[in-house]
């Protein structure tokens, strides 16, 4: 479930993808249909419940085709839910959400963050002992959380992307501004990197 939402983080926010409802996806035509987000927040009586919402701007609200590793993850996940039952919790009157947790209910906002957590840990474990055997330093994986995957796919998308319209609306950016930002950086970057790879295969006379 963990490895749906985390596909899932490349271009949504974590509270639309915590919203995403099975009536939000369209197979047929691999769209996701994003009109609201799930979030976690302090009720009337001070206790943090679940509500949905709008996103918090009207670019927010978007159709965004399909990439093939979200197309299969979701397909997998419809077809277990029907094996074992799909879950019914209910709210803001909605209902069919596709991540939910064992006991049939949404998923922690942190969820995904522990998860991420977990992993790192794992792989900087085995990373430390396969370089103490190597006798090499160990590169460790930094904490982050699931929005690093969004921040990340936006660059890798801006780095092959030339339409901004295109990647923002993909983004959900409301202001220009925001992608044009990241797009400046990952251009920038693949300049620096275009140059390098040049200069170790230019060869001089």
């Amino acid at each position: 479930m963990q490895k749906k939402n985390i596909f899932l983080s490349f271009y949504l926010t974590k509270a639309e993808a915590l919203g995403l409802r099975w009536d939000d996806v369209d197979f047929e035509n691999r769209i996701i249909h994003i009109t609201h987000a799930a979030k976690y927040r302090p009720g009337t009586d001070d206790k943090a419940q679940w509500t949905i919402t709008e996103p918090k701007t009207k670019a927010g609200i978007r159709d965004i085709p399909m990439i093939e590793q979200v197309y299969d993850a979701l397909k997998a996940e419809y077809k277990a839910q029907q094996e074992r039952g799909f879950p019914t919790p209910t709210i803001s009157g909605m209902s069919g959400f596709i991540f939910v947790n064992e006991e049939g209910r949404l998923r922690s906002p942190e969820a995904i963050n522990r998860a991420i957590d977990t992993i790192t840990r794992w792989c900087n474990k085995e990373e430390e002992q396969k370089a103490q055997e190597e006798s090499r330093e160990p590169i460790i994986i930094p904490h982050f959380s699931c929005h690093v995957f969004r921040h990340t796919f936006c660059t890798r998308f801006c780095e092959n992307e030339t339409n901004i319209k295109v990647i923002q609306e993909i983004m959900g950016h409301a202001n220009i501004s925001i992608t044009m930002d990241i797009y400046a950086k990952a251009t920038e970057e693949k300049k620096k990197q275009a140059l390098d790879d040049l200069s170790k295969n230019l060869k001089i006379f």
